[in-house]
């Protein structure tokens, strides 16, 4: 790939979440000689003044790409060795992105919670990327990298510890400040709008095991009501966030070989607390849907002082047949939803970038993809731990 002019495109530069991604390449990595990148976008105009507006450097090159057009997509792609883009709904604009790269051998990531459109593209192009040596990575944001990373995490200890992996493991959402981004309700009410027309795509939506093609393994919590969980003794509401999450660490398991166990169990909740106030509450947050209603588009945010006083605390808690236990704590220091997803996708590009042996062509998830190495990366630049607590 010693041809190509990029080491990174940051595709959809001129968006919300785009911006923030190239603040953070310029703040990051703008000094680093070793890191070549690009910002792209479908208007030009609209490019040079994302990058006036924050200070980039004019060697900073603007593409101008249109998600329509095919030809557009295939010279980025062939000019860079990763795209990393945030132009979503994924299943209306990503398509020919993931074709090509795929077929050009670029690497590519990006912040996919579309479990029906994922599977498509499994189905469709992994094969194509295990040839051309394409490293495609799926959900490199808020979903799912704390939650697939923290079970990755949670499970290396367990070998340490216990000399096996803990077949039980629960992801319960502690506490979160922020909000969901415009995209991300986008792409909610897109893979609704195709579930109402496909009864195929509704059962892709509902399985766990939809992004493991090939592998069905132990029933799974529903996740789908409320309930009090005797280890941390809390109730527990429905996590709107857990059926894609599910997906991606069912899917990390089949790719690390079933490093976790054929028989591996997971669910995510959020903690609601204890006492009747809090049964009454999870038992009311069960019943609705919290981005119905809510008239946010694509490029709507928060402002900078919301992202700021944002966070998450997430406890991945695992659990053996003898009682062994191990809690593992993950957390983040920026509204889930931009400010920690924004670094987040940014260090993932750069991890595969200055990784290229670390895993062959195909469709990941972060875990085995990256592993260790990107563990380390986010906490050392991107404001996560992960922490084992006693």
């Amino acid at each position: 790939m010693s041809d190509k002019n990029f080491d990174v495109v940051v595709y959809g530069a001129t968006g919300f979440t785009g911006k923030l991604v190239v603040e953070y390449m310029l703040n990051q990595y703008g000094n680093d000689e070793s890191i070549t990148w690009a910002m792209a976008g479908r208007s030009h105009e609209k490019l040079i003044a994302v990058r006036d507006a924050l200070g980039v450097s004019h060697d900073v090159a603007l593409l101008t790409v249109d998600s329509n057009d095919e030809s557009s997509i295939t010279e980025m792609v062939k000019q860079t060795k990763c795209v990393l883009t945030t132009v979503g709904p994924y299943q209306l604009y990503g398509p020919s992105i993931v074709k090509q790269c795929a077929a050009n051998g670029t690497d590519y990531v990006d912040l996919c919670g579309e479990p029906g459109w994922m599977h498509e593209m499994i189905n469709k192009h992994n094969a194509a990327a295990q040839a051309s040596g394409a490293r495609i990575v799926f959900s490199c944001g808020f979903d799912s990298i704390p939650f697939d990373l923290g079970v990755l995490f949670l499970q290396q200890q367990a070998q340490q510890k216990f000399g096996a992996p803990l077949p039980r493991v629960k992801g319960r959402v502690r506490a979160m400040q922020g909000t969901f981004s415009g995209g991300t309700l986008a792409s909610f009410k897109a893979t609704m709008a195709a579930a109402s027309k496909d009864i195929d795509l509704v059962n892709v939506l509902r399985s766990p095991f939809a992004l493991t093609p090939g592998f069905v393994g132990a029933d799974q919590p529903s996740g789908n009501k409320a309930l009090f969980d005797d280890s941390i003794d809390a109730w527990v509401a429905p996590f709107v966030m857990a059926s894609i999450n599910t997906k991606n660490i069912h899917r990390s398991n089949m790719l690390l070989g079933h490093q976790y166990g054929t028989d591996f169990v997971y669910d995510e909740m959020m903690v609601i607390g204890s006492g009747e106030k809090a049964e009454q509450i999870a038992k009311a947050s069960a019943e609705r849907n919290p981005m119905a209603g809510d008239s946010r588009q694509p490029g709507e945010g928060p402002s900078l002082e919301e992202r700021e006083n944002g966070f998450y605390d997430l406890l991945i808690r695992g659990e053996g047949v003898n009682g062994e236990a191990l809690n593992v704590a993950v957390k983040g220091d920026k509204d889930p939803g931009y400010g920690s997803t924004s670094k987040m996708i940014a260090e993932s590009a750069v991890c595969l970038l200055e990784n290229p042996e670390m895993a062959g062509g195909g469709i990941w998830t972060t875990a085995p993809a990256m592993g260790s190495a990107l563990i380390e990366r986010l906490q050392q630049n991107a404001g996560l731990s992960f922490e084992v607590e006693a």
